[in-house]
């Protein structure tokens, strides 16, 4: 019983915290004054609070406000500079790593190539990856308080448990517990288009509402969904995987193993087969003069008009407007987010989604609905971060900083 009460008490200290941190950081300089206000918190709870971060230095005291009257209240902002975090992307077959503060401010960065099938393969690689990184940077790194990792697959991202990867032999792989382990400091670990939805939330499109999805084109097609400012998780700590959503029943079979998913057609390997497969009919195109076929090459000529690389994006957008209008009357978003190298041909794209959307979702769900590309797209670690952020604006992360 006893147990349960202490819990609780830590989880309202924790929720307190947050709250407090969060209205700085978000709405700093803010008097505390202005923070009892609009957390509603006593204002003796957000003196103690605001002591507490300022001691650990994740506060400081600023300029003074205007007066109007009575004692100038000093105000508080919050402390980005000195807190450093790794963020890693895990792609297929290459890995990117990160130095970022708080502010999310990037200030090194290292891509190498990195390929693996097995887990202890990928334990073992990641780690001499992290290391090495680590070392390269030892000047930079102030107070490292954390570790993000976003890669393709199933992930808890409560307990960092990586449950399935594409092309990888995976166990239930603890690698949020492994990385902890290994460098002694907090490790996230989450769903690569999950990541970067939050991203785009905190940093990015759709930074101006509290509703929105991100869709994903590149080697497969995934979804990232945000309800209420936060990542939308099933039971499983997974969802948003539109790329297999049926929408060709007599179409190709998907690595899945279910036939006509929509990553058999909007992913960037069956733009390019379905492309180059039209080629070699014989139908007439700038492209066959091309060395290599690629999602670049593909919308630069569809840019310049030539008919197949835009009758072959316009087909893609058919079928991402079908998919995307499931989830519009699903979810009901403010904002649609396209994220992937077929953004070059936005015009071309944007218009055959829109239309598709009209098509096949509630009048009043797709009216004023705006669909905008990623801002952060071409920042594969920002995702990783954006986890951090988070446990640092949910709690968890500040909890740990604040009781060290």
């Amino acid at each position: 019983m006893n147990g349960g009460q202490i819990g609780n008490v830590d989880l309202v200290k924790q929720l307190n915290s947050a709250a407090v941190y969060r209205l700085i950081d978000q709405q700093g300089p803010i008097s505390r004054i202005q923070v009892a206000d609009v957390s509603q918190l006593a204002p003796a709870s957000v003196t103690k609070i605001t002591r507490q971060l300022l001691e650990r230095g994740l506060i400081k005291e600023v300029a003074q406000q205007a007066s109007t009257g009575g004692r100038r209240a000093i105000s508080l902002t919050t402390e980005t500079t000195p807190f450093h975090s790794i963020a890693i992307r895990l792609g297929r077959d290459y890995i990117q790593l990160s130095i970022y503060d708080l502010s999310g401010h990037e200030l090194a960065n290292h891509h190498a190539s990195f390929k693996y099938d097995k887990q202890q393969d990928l334990l073992d690689g990641l780690v001499l990856h992290t290391k090495a990184f680590l070392n390269q940077n030892k000047d930079i790194i102030e107070q490292l308080i954390a570790i993000g990792v976003t890669l393709p697959g199933l992930v808890n991202p409560e307990t960092g448990v990586v449950e399935y990867m594409p092309n990888t032999e995976i166990d239930n792989l603890s690698l949020g517990k492994l990385l902890s382990d290994t460098f002694e400091v907090e490790t996230f670990v989450g769903n690569d288009i999950r990541g970067l939805a939050l991203a785009e939330h905190y940093f990015g499109a759709s930074r101006d509402c509290q509703d929105s999805i991100l869709v994903s084109v590149y080697r497969g097609t995934g979804a990232g969904i945000i309800v209420n400012g936060q990542v939308f998780l099933g039971s499983n700590r997974n969802v948003g995987e539109i790329g297999h959503v049926q929408i060709e029943p007599l179409g190709d079979r998907c690595q899945c193993g279910n036939f006509g998913c929509l990553e058999t057609i909007a992913a960037n390997p069956a733009i390019i087969a379905h492309v180059q497969s039209r080629l070699d009919q014989g139908f007439p195109s700038s492209l066959s003069h091309v060395d290599k076929l690629t999602m670049s090459v593909i919308c630069e000529h569809a840019n310049q008009g030539d008919d197949l690389a835009s009758q072959a994006l316009i087909r893609v957008g058919h079928y991402l407007g079908k998919a995307i209008a499931m989830t519009v009357n699903l979810f009901n978003p403010q904002k649609i987010i396209i994220a992937g190298e077929l953004v070059k041909s936005k015009d071309i794209i944007f218009h055959a989604i829109q239309r598709n959307i009209e098509s096949h979702s509630l009048a009043t769900f797709h009216k004023n609905l705006p669909i905008v590309e990623s801002k952060l797209y071409e920042q594969p670690t920002i995702g990783a971060f954006a986890m951090i952020k988070r446990a640092m604006l949910n709690g968890v992360l500040l909890q740990k900083l604040l009781g060290e």
